[in-house]
């Protein structure tokens, strides 16, 4: 291969990234793909392997005298806080550079508390799970909470949902904690991440991820990326209004939104006004599994409504698969299936034609998952690497 002109000579981020691929294995197979000198590569090698992000592994297959050294990526050399926020509930781990989970819990939570309340119980509960590893191996925190979010800022635009949050920059809060890259999303974001990444990626690049639990939420995966839009308000899906709703004021101010009509809250209100003594979505299920008809009723409408909005986003992003998620999704076949049979109804047929419409198969642990994704895709980035590095690449400039 031709070597490159200077000014296209590979970086130390760009080397890991390949590294990382397995596009390049070898210090000669990198010198062979970017057209950097020996020096340069060994440079660049050494730089990852001092900063933790590469290891050398066994040796690559000989073509003859001494076999090469094989690199790797070094999963174990940095950590990783992530959390999932729901409205009651929330998934905290400690992930490795890789986004495995190395340990985590779950919690109680009231998100209506505010962030003063919230946040400084999902820090101690990392400090927690941290027990004696280094905080030093801390690479990056990464955060899904059940608002909108300007994700640039790292700030929930919340106006009427979780008005205490709203206009609050998270990052800056938590980096006084851990002094490292925070990344703040909308929880159904990084649930959509988690699923696409460990699922579906390289199946599908196109995926429309719906919650339903105490709330509706989307979120959108276009050519695998994640689509947040101009300032990260894509996928309310929630609050799109829905025909004959009833007149219901959702959270938001507006009437008959999806979210008040078909979420998990929803459902409980309905069966409650009916005189039924449910007080979770537990009892719910129990009504589901006795058969009881009046609650299959409120059920199957639900999943009508749900169906309406989401057939129009299918029509609208023409995914090639639709996840059903949460915990009214999980748990209630009925829900699953009149969503199905809706969007069969009322999306175009081509559309439709090779179109999947599955339930999560990661379940809670999506959103922990995509939000280690979220955090490694900033931190591990070229420009990430080499941000971090870039003095002792400037100096050395004349070895290239």
């Amino acid at each position: 291969m031709p070597r490159r002109p200077a000014a296209a000579l590979a970086t130390s981020g760009e080397v890991l990234r390949l590294i990382r691929s397995g596009e390049a294995v070898t210090r000669a197979d990198i010198g062979r793909v970017t057209g950097l000198s020996r020096p340069a590569v060994s440079l660049r090698v050494t730089e990852l392997l001092d900063r933790r992000l590469v290891v050398e592994d066994s040796e690559g297959p000989s073509t003859g005298g001494r076999p090469p050294t094989r690199l790797a990526f070094n999963a174990s050399g940095g950590l990783v806080l992530v959390g999932s926020l729901g409205a009651s509930r929330a998934q905290i781990a400690v992930c490795d550079l890789a986004g495995k989970v190395l340990t985590g819990t779950a919690l109680s939570v009231d998100v209506e508390e505010g962030p003063d309340v919230v946040l400084p119980l999902v820090m101690q509960t990392w400090s927690d799970l941290l027990g004696d590893r280094p905080v030093s191996l801390i690479r990056g925190v990464g955060l899904g909470v059940p608002a909108t979010v300007e994700f640039a800022a790292g700030r929930t635009e919340s106006a009427r949902i979780m008005a205490n949050w709203t206009g609050v920059a998270i990052p800056p809060i938590i980096a006084e904690r851990f002094p490292v890259p925070v990344f703040l999303d909308n929880d159904v974001n990084v649930i959509a991440i988690g699923e696409h990444r460990e699922i579906y990626a390289g199946e599908a690049d196109d995926l429309l991820f719906i919650k339903v639990s105490t709330r509706i939420g989307s979120g959108v995966i276009a050519g695998g990326e994640i689509l947040r839009g101009a300032l990260g308000a894509a996928g309310e899906i929630g609050h799109i209004p829905v025909r004959d709703g009833g007149g219901v004021l959702c959270r938001c101010g507006n009437i008959d939104c999806v979210d008040s009509i078909a979420s998990g809250t929803a459902i409980l209100r309905q069966l409650r006004a009916r005189g039924y003594e449910v007080k979770t979505l537990a009892d719910v299920v129990s009504l589901v599994r006795a058969g009881d008809a009046e609650t299959m009723t409120v059920v199957r409408n639900a999943a009508r409504m749900l169906g309406e909005v989401v057939a129009s986003a299918v029509n609208l992003l023409n995914p090639s698969v639709v996840v059903l998620g949460g915990d009214v999704a999980e748990t209630f076949q009925p829900m699953v299936s009149g969503v199905r049979e809706v969007i069969h109804r009322r999306s175009t047929a081509l559309a439709t034609r090779n179109l999947r419409i599955e339930r999560s198969r990661l379940g809670p642990s999506a959103g922990i998952i995509g939000c280690a994704h979220m955090v490694l895709d900033n931190i591990l980035s070229p420009e990430a690497v080499d941000s971090a590095g870039w003095q002792s690449l400037r100096s050395v400039r004349s070895l290239v």
